[in-house]
């Protein structure tokens, strides 16, 4: 079965960066486009960005615009979100899925990232 596995969370300063990772298996993940999404405290889920299957096509979120960066490694299986300039409000578990927004869209567990001094 489709498994998304999140990591590289934690709690970073304002300005800071961090890298997200998410390996998956149970799939052809080149052949999938593949989405990040973040859910803060009370709030609803929100699309980060996603990634082509190939890799060669992104698009963001506005609030995250020009500063995360979506990339893939499909010799790998992972996807990764690099995350600079990060701040406050970017505090949410990060999520990445296959298939968002369909309804029977998967994602991993989670991994959570808190932006505080």
């Amino acid at each position: 079965q489709v498994q998304l596995v999140e990591s590289g969370g934690g709690l970073v300063q304002p300005g800071g960066s961090l890298r997200l990772s998410c390996a998956a298996s149970g799939f052809p993940f080149s052949a999938y486009r593949m989405s990040w999404i973040r859910q803060a405290p009370g709030k609803s889920l929100q699309w980060v960005g996603d990634i082509s299957s190939g890799g060669s096509s992104t698009g963001y979120g506005e609030s995250v615009e020009g500063r995360f960066t979506i990339s893939r490694d499909n010799a790998k299986n992972t996807v990764y979100l690099q995350m600079n300039s990060l701040k406050p409000e970017d505090t949410a578990v990060y999520y990445c899925a296959r298939g968002y927004p369909s309804s029977g869209y998967s994602r991993g567990q989670g991994t959570q990232v808190t932006v505080s001094s």
